[in-house]
């Protein structure tokens, strides 16, 4: 009887294992429990690539952040991001240097910035849906607008 229990148990482990050996894990999945540093996007129809990527390496080099985000649309840049454990306590002061770095630096874009988590995750579901390609370039603007104004609400 014990013989026949541990058969049905092992092979049931077995065949669970088996079930899940080749699947992708999405990185929007895992963004909450690692670092996923995803790549600037724009939205826009023309190539700005070299400018969203200065905007990545500028906000990237305070010490205080350790993952951050940047989706540039049409009108409005999304700068979001995440900041370290410890440092949590000086949200506010992080934000305000944060703002005025970039005001400094881009002086001719509108930001909007934020380090809330379900942002984060928007972003990089956003991120990953145009660099898969299915998301068109108007749907991503589109989505990027929804974004920003899900931040504008929270604040």
């Amino acid at each position: 009887m014990k013989a026949a229990y541990r058969l049905i148990v092992s092979m049931s482990l077995l065949l669970l294992t088996a079930c899940s050996q080749n699947q992708p894990v999405k990185e929007s999945q895992l963004a909450l429990m690692k670092t996923t540093n995803p790549t600037p996007l724009s939205t826009e129809r023309k190539n700005n690539s070299d400018r969203v990527e200065d905007i990545k390496r500028d906000v990237s080099s305070l010490p205080e952040l350790y993952d951050v985000a940047v989706i540039k649309g049409e009108k409005d840049t999304l700068v979001v991001y995440k900041v370290k454990h410890m440092k949590r306590f000086k949200m506010k002061t992080i934000e305000k240097n944060l703002n005025k770095k970039l005001e400094e630096n881009h002086p001719k874009e509108n930001f909007t910035v934020s380090s809330d988590y379900k942002i984060f995750l928007e972003a990089v579901r956003l991120n990953e849906r145009m660099k898969s390609g299915r998301l068109s370039h108007s749907k991503a603007e589109k989505r990027l607008e929804e974004i920003v104004k899900m931040t504008e609400d929270m604040k």
